[in-house]
């Protein structure tokens, strides 16, 4: 399986990233942020709902609590945090995750890689890592094998 890595040293290498991969995603892509607490997951998924087209006015939050937000951007982004539900595929499946992926929307799941399969499969993996801040990106399909493949081809010096 092929991976591809980029140390994250600033936030404006973070920024970076999201804006680079913002315009590779689609409709009913699945993009699974593993990693540990602190390691950026919010603050990217942030980042890339502004790539995609959200207004700096609109507040970006962790939905640790709320399990999932939606925002409006182009395609529409839908931002869940399924630490709290550990291993319960029950209770992502009533989230209605999965239809709203089927209507178009982009799924950023924080703490999704044990769903990934009642999620739908064929996800881009992105696992941050703290020290040093990094990100790698892998695929479980081939949609997501074709974007692994295209960040591979991107060019980067980070910041």
């Amino acid at each position: 399986m092929s991976v591809v890595t980029r140390d994250l040293p600033s936030k404006a290498a973070t920024t970076k990233l999201a804006a680079q991969l913002a315009p590779l995603l689609a409709a009913g892509d699945l993009l699974l942020l593993d990693g540990p607490l602190g390691a950026g997951k919010t603050f990217f998924t942030r980042a890339l709902a502004r790539a995609l087209g959200l207004t700096s006015e609109a507040r970006v939050t962790s939905p640790t609590f709320t399990l999932v937000q939606e925002y409006a951007t182009e395609p529409p982004l839908v931002h869940a945090d399924l630490y709290r539900l550990s291993d319960d595929e029950r209770g992502v499946f009533e989230l209605g995750l999965i239809g709203q992926r089927d209507d178009g929307a982009l799924l950023v799941v924080e703490w999704g890689l044990p769903f990934a399969r009642i999620l739908g499969g064929d996800a881009l993996v992105m696992t941050l890592v703290r020290e040093p801040r990094s990100a790698s990106f892998s695929a479980t399909g081939p949609r997501s094998r074709r974007l692994v493949e295209a960040l591979g081809l991107l060019s980067w010096e980070s910041e």
